[in-house]
């Protein structure tokens, strides 16, 4: 099917319908036609395109146009006066208009006429399936752009389960569940912390926070000696996904997430306290 659509497309079926086709391509074209209707079907528009456009433009001449322009084109071919009162004589001779040449002009008109309709549908056969691959090409591109951000998503994805199974596997992170408080007990997730690198960092595929609105976001603390320290914000929602690298931090007994105005506190709210857990 690609392949006849190309046939069509590349101009050949309207070129065998003007006549301009070398007589082998004109039989390639009828063979072509007679095993796929696809290509007789869109020869026969062609056409229809023709006759219509030639209807459109026709113009009915004058009555008296035809003999106007014979005048014209032949006003020389009349005998010249002879003396000054020649036009009086009655040995002036008047050679008439062969038929033959009339008829020539007249189907050359008829052709200049017929070529400027053919040209005519032409130009608007070929605007229309111009018209048409710009919009292809256009839809081209919006579904490669489509194509082109699902897989930047799915290398982020990648990318930060990779960094997950890192954490999971290497020993020196500790892992601490968090569980969630009387405000929100179905709330849970996981803090991964590295005291030897002093990283911190949450898992989101494994959160369970309830979605944060446009003016709150989590903060998440770590508990030094009994004094909360500011480790960042973050978000929860259904789209959260992938590893967050936190603040840093070396010592801590404990990890607690609050929810807070957007951008954080300097202290945590503690009646807003959703999840803690120790080491």
């Amino acid at each position: 099917m690609e392949d006849l659509n190309a046939y069509i497309e590349s101009g050949i079926l309207e070129l065998y319908v003007f006549g301009d086709l070398p007589e082998a391509e004109r039989m390639q074209v009828q063979e072509m036609m007679a095993k796929h209707p696809e290509i007789r079907r869109e020869v026969a528009d062609i056409e229809r395109v023709l006759e219509a456009t030639a209807s459109t433009y026709a113009i009915e001449p004058d009555a008296g146009l035809k003999d106007k322009t014979l005048d014209l084109l032949f006003a020389d071919e009349q005998p010249k006066s002879i003396g000054e009162n020649s036009t009086d004589r009655d040995d002036v001779k008047v050679v008439p208009l062969q038929r033959s040449q009339t008829n020539f002009y007249k189907i050359g008109f008829a052709a200049s006429v017929a070529l400027l309709a053919v040209s005519g549908a032409v130009i608007y056969n070929l605007s229309s399936k111009l018209k048409n691959t710009s919009e292809q090409l256009i839809a081209i591109q919006q579904q490669s752009q489509r194509f082109a951000n699902q897989v930047n998503y799915l290398d982020k994805q990648l990318e930060s389960s990779s960094a997950m199974l890192d954490i999971y596997h290497n020993p020196d992170y500790k892992l601490v569940k968090l569980a969630g408080t009387k405000l929100s007990p179905q709330s849970a997730m996981v803090v991964a912390w590295n005291p030897k690198a002093r990283k911190v960092a949450i898992d989101r595929t494994a959160l369970k926070l309830p979605k944060n609105d446009t003016e709150h976001q989590y903060q998440l603390w770590a508990l030094v000696d009994g004094k909360p320290v500011d480790l960042g914000v973050f978000d929860a929602g259904t789209d959260t996904t992938g590893l967050q690298n936190m603040k840093t931090i070396a010592i801590a007994q404990a990890f607690a997430v609050t929810r807070e105005p957007r951008g954080g506190s300097a202290s945590p709210t503690l009646d807003q306290l959703v999840v803690m857990g120790a080491l």
